[in-house]
């Protein structure tokens, strides 16, 4: 039997995350609509997934994941291949694009917390979850999205991590599992809060948690920085893809 590569290791995962929480998978020409009936709020649940180069512009994919993810809010494409030419067209109609790095946990991390972390409710995490979309989202309401969060972080056995001052979190980690894979889904800190270790040692917290996986992941921005940081802390590439994103408005 041939062992699985790190690369189809995290399709894997990401097949595990869609296929736990969508309730279509309606297969395409070039690859396969999802759809999260039951949580519409989630961007990365209901989108239109390009396996396959598609023979297509970047204008009739747009028409065609208008079609696929009718009645939602938001309009995302993720393309696996190399998007090519269609990663400027799709931004130049008022997509927003972002090319990202699923990292796998493959050595011990070769820096040290600097600060004491504590396992918190996972509730206890909403607002620096408010703070984060706002940050990443600006001007756009989250809506039901909290409700939506709550539930299916009971579905992924998630675990919450925070640095706390005065008693307040002021940064946070999750971990959620599938089966015996994992993911550091979330690493946070406060604008003011940064720069002086909370969110290495936050990141630290997760992967002690999740290290009796099989594999733990964590997903990155491929043209940021904390990528950089978690090859610090023991993870290396294993998958890119880049994620298209038409925002409600």
């Amino acid at each position: 039997m041939v062992e699985e590569s790190v690369y189809e290791r995290a399709l894997t995962w990401r097949a595990a995350e869609l296929a736990q929480l969508c309730d279509l998978a309606q297969p395409w020409e070039y690859g396969t609509i999802w759809r999260a009936s039951r949580y519409p709020k989630y961007w990365g649940y209901n989108l239109v997934r390009v396996e396959r180069a598609p023979a297509m512009s970047a204008g009739e994919l747009a028409e065609f994941a208008e079609e696929a993810l009718a009645g939602l809010g938001h309009r995302r494409i993720d393309f696996d291949p190399e998007p090519g030419a269609a990663r400027g067209e799709l931004e130049a109609l008022g997509w927003r694009a972002q090319r990202l790095v699923f990292m796998r946990h493959e050595h011990a991390p070769a820096l040290a917390a600097s600060h004491q972390v504590e396992e918190v409710a996972y509730d206890a995490t909403r607002e620096l979850q408010i703070a984060w979309h706002a940050e990443e989202y600006p001007g756009h309401q989250l809506g039901d999205h909290l409700k939506e969060a709550v539930e299916v972080a009971r579905l992924r056995q998630t675990r919450a991590f925070a640095v706390l001052e005065e008693g307040r979190p002021v940064g946070y980690s999750t971990l959620e599992r599938i089966g015996n894979q994992a993911e550091v889904a979330a690493a946070y800190v406060t604008p003011k809060h940064r720069g002086n270790g909370i969110g290495t040692a936050l990141t630290l917290a997760a992967i002690v948690a999740g290290r009796d996986s099989d594999d733990l992941f964590i997903c990155a921005d491929d043209e940021d920085r904390p990528k950089h940081l978690y090859e610090r802390l023991g993870f290396r590439p294993a998958w890119t893809m880049t994620a298209f994103l038409l925002l409600p408005g």
